[in-house]
């Protein structure tokens, strides 16, 4: 049965910290609409802020499910498993945030990560509930080492491509909800 704690507290804190990878969840209004689910994990892109509040760095990518979804309607639910060690599972749902470079909070943020470049906004994520479970139906999986194609990809593109790619392939989810993103991001 899972638990339900009243904030991030150390010994969460210290097993979101250590988890690869982690999954974001969002949903569009419409039930029509198309749920996403998407992994992140590079190294230096999640942060806790504080014990309720979580944050990641959000990279230009094919598509932009989760900020659409979040100007939308800003629900959002960020999950953790083991798959090394003790099994367990936490989730923290929560209210999203979408804050982009040109934002007063993105400079106050943006010290918490690495330099990544095709940063496209920081997602904040205010936790409304956190619960754990059990996680023992999370296989065991040997981490090997991190992808870098998608810094290269970026890199190779410039700030002025990476601009050109979020104004044709970000500017819209696939149900046509609009990301509303204000201006392309810079390295």
């Amino acid at each position: 049965m899972a638990k339900v704690y009243e904030s991030i507290d150390r010994k969460l804190r210290d097993f979101i910290e250590a988890q690869k990878v982690f999954f974001v969840a969002t949903s569009p209004l419409s039930a029509d609409g198309h749920i996403n689910l998407s992994p992140k994990g590079l190294p230096g892109t999640f942060c806790i802020v504080d014990d309720e509040t979580l944050a990641y760095l959000d990279l230009t990518g094919s598509g932009v499910e989760t900020i659409a979804h979040l100007r939308e309607n800003k629900r959002i639910c960020v999950m953790f498993c083991a798959f090394e060690g003790r099994p367990r599972i936490v989730r923290v749902h929560g209210i999203g945030e979408v804050i982009e470079p040109h934002d007063e909070a993105f400079r106050t943020l943006i010290g918490k990560f690495a330099e990544y470049p095709g940063v496209r906004s920081i997602v904040v994520i205010r936790a409304n509930r956190i619960s754990d479970s059990c996680g023992y139906g999370v296989p065991l999986y040997e981490h090997k080492g991190e992808r870098e194609q998608l810094q290269k990809w970026a890199a190779h593109k410039g700030p002025e491509g990476i601009a050109e790619y979020q104004r044709e392939n970000n500017a819209q989810s696939i149900d046509g909800i609009p990301s509303e993103l204000r201006k392309a991001v810079s390295e």
